[in-house]
């Protein structure tokens, strides 16, 4: 069987974020086809959700959380992962389902993009993500096949050409010929995108339970034709405008009530949502909020679209079926301050936005 959309990963974000996408869309005839699913890795989790990929069998993803301010509990059944591979057991399986698709999603981790020095094109399937794509982009060169396209969905700025790079390294390194590497570099498309859903919980083997927000900003460019066509599948040319909404508001709110729980010695079971019941915590976010962040994004002309933004995340933050520990959001919080805060007052000084941000500069000295 062929299937269209390759997706390599078969995390609980993807189930509950492209595959749902495409699900929805295939109703109405506006998704390029169905999806098989791909292992990339040696987790046994993944092994047992590929296992179940195969049976293609719909699961659910249930939707839980706020919208306006009024709550949202439902369960939507995903039917568009109708196969599933082991790249590590079942390479020329996959070699096949690669060249005959017409798109490849990815969600391969935090450090999906890292290689191994010792993958090679020849010999068994690599060990890296960016190995293994490269390998079967020469074995669809090689096959004659069209340039693919490719959207991955990993949380790195720029993660189309971020892969396109690694990619393109690896097949130079492995001294292929010019014009594969030509043919990967300049006709296959690799689109950067932004991705955004809070995925909290898995079910067994398949499917999970995921806020009502969701949205996938995908560059726009000649020819682009996305998996589906879909309410939160956004094609734009400027994705910069999503990526400042999520990072300066969702993110910097996120870090900001970590520095004040920090601060404060809050205990180290507090959650976001306990957070927003805090009245202190809660008009602590809100003010910066109102003078050292919405007036960057009004200088930027996008006052409207920041406030109706700042709107959906208080929503996000308030659910009352999420359990997220400010603990966890404050892994690498300093790291975290100098992109968010930092950003946001840069991005304020290169636009000549006249407000001081006393709090997030203070916060940066701290």
């Amino acid at each position: 069987m062929a299937f269209p959309i390759i997706q390599f990963g078969t995390s609980r974000f993807l189930q509950a974020h492209v595959d749902l996408f495409v699900s929805e869309a295939l109703v109405e005839a506006r998704a390029l086809g169905r999806i098989v699913a791909v292992q990339t890795t040696a987790n046994p989790e993944s092994r047992k959700r590929i296992a179940a990929f195969a049976e293609d069998r719909p699961y659910i993803v249930r939707i839980k959380g706020l919208v306006g301010g009024a709550v949202v509990d439902r369960d939507v059944e995903v039917a568009s992962v109708g196969g599933g591979v082991d790249a590590n057991t079942q390479w020329a399986e996959l070699e096949r389902l690669f060249i005959e698709a017409r798109c490849a999603v990815s969600n391969s981790g935090d450090r999906g993009y890292e290689t191994d020095p010792a993958d090679r094109p020849d010999g068994g399937p690599p060990n890296s993500f960016p190995a293994k794509l490269a390998k079967l982009l020469l074995a669809r060169h090689r096959a004659g096949a069209d340039p693919i396209t490719i959207f991955p969905c990993e949380l790195t700025p720029d993660n189309g050409a971020t892969l396109r790079a690694v990619v393109l390294k690896l097949v130079g390194d492995w001294d292929a010929p010019i014009a594969p590497r030509r043919w990967i570099g300049q006709q296959c498309v690799w689109v950067n995108s932004l991705v955004d859903r809070i995925v909290s919980q898995p079910f067994e083997p398949l499917g999970a339970v995921a806020e009502p927000y969701a949205l996938w900003a995908i560059e726009d460019r000649p020819g682009l034709q996305p998996p589906c066509s879909h309410p939160d599948v956004k094609v734009t040319n400027d994705l910069k405008r999503y990526e400042r909404l999520k990072l300066f508001i969702l993110n910097l709110g996120h870090t900001w009530l970590v520095e004040l729980w920090r601060l404060g010695r809050g205990p180290s079971s507090l959650t976001v949502r306990e957070a927003m019941a805090d009245a202190a915590m809660r008009a602590e976010l809100d003010d910066i909020y109102d003078r050292e962040v919405l007036p960057v994004f009004a200088a930027l002309g996008m006052g409207a679209e920041a406030r109706a933004y700042r709107d959906t995340v208080i929503d996000r933050f308030r659910n009352p079926f999420l359990d997220h520990r400010l603990s966890e959001i404050s892994v690498n919080h300093e790291a975290k301050k100098q992109r968010r805060f930092g950003g946001l007052i840069e991005l304020a000084v290169t636009k000549g936005v006249p407000t001081r941000q006393p709090r997030l500069r203070a916060a940066l000295a701290i």
